[in-house]
């Protein structure tokens, strides 16, 4: 089973645009606001060497990839 995870900040504006497009696309999303999520951040940071949002983590079979920023496209191919 596939599992999202969704990085966002609540200013951002590519973070709305990914989260309606995951919406839209019917596709199931945990997100966590790293404005709140002080934990969260410094995992998702560790992970990936990034700071910016969005970030979309994709779990799957015990392996994890990370796409950065709002790329529709490189998260339909990983799923």
């Amino acid at each position: 089973m596939t599992e999202i995870e969704v990085y966002t900040t609540p200013t951002c504006p590519y973070c709305t645009k990914l989260k309606n497009w995951l919406e839209e696309e019917n596709i199931d999303f945990e997100e966590f606001d790293l404005s709140q999520n002080r934990k969260k951040a410094q995992e998702i940071v560790k992970k990936t060497g990034q700071r910016g949002v969005p970030q979309t983590l994709i779990k799957e079979d015990g392996e994890e990839k990370a796409v950065v920023g709002y790329q529709p496209d490189k998260i339909k191919a990983e799923i």
